[in-house]
């Protein structure tokens, strides 16, 4: 099926380039891209850069009028987030004016335990220490100084399902 699947986009590519088709994704995108939004563009964007390694795209950021970023976008490892500031009028809110969010950011990385160190030196909330978890990952639980929340995890073992239902009806029944 995969086999299929790499054929299938091969063919596409070569429609798209034989008969000058825009793609429906941009180049270097994926099919979903997370935009963050923070009161404070600019001082979000060292703050991710210090705090989880994020590199910028190496064009400047779009700056609005009245000093506002309009957009930016970060790399963190192999994914993409784009970024700009609060912009009430187009109904663009960050988590801090509406009362906190309710998405939760998993971000993984090498070493779960350094990055949070690194993040919380740079400024972020530590709200749960690094754990090992049943499902193979050891996580933790970060809200960054704009009010996101990111679960940093790094995958310490592959798990069965078997063995996950296992571990996870063991933790839920001492609870």
């Amino acid at each position: 099926m995969e086999l299929l699947f790499s054929q299938c986009k091969l063919v596409g590519e070569y429609f798209i380039r034989r008969y000058n088709m825009v793609n429906y994704i941009q180049e270097g995108y994926n099919n979903i891209t997370a935009n963050l939004i923070v009161n404070g563009g600019l001082k979000a964007i060292e703050f991710y850069k210090k705090a989880f390694g994020a590199k910028d795209m190496g064009k400047a950021p779009f700056m609005m009028p009245d000093g506002k970023l309009g957009h930016a976008e970060l790399i963190f490892g192999d994914s993409r987030i784009m970024l700009n500031d609060e912009f009430h009028d187009m109904g663009a809110f960050g988590p801090r004016a509406i009362g906190g969010t309710p998405v939760i950011l998993y971000l993984y990385v090498q070493d779960v335990d350094t990055t949070v160190r690194q993040a919380v030196g740079a400024g972020a909330t530590l709200l749960k220490e690094p754990k090992d978890q049943f499902y193979g990952d050891r996580t933790a639980l970060l809200q960054d100084p704009f009010g996101h929340l990111w679960q940093i995890a790094t995958h310490k073992e592959d798990v069965s399902e078997e063995e996950m239902s296992k571990r996870a009806a063991a933790m839920f029944k001492n609870k």
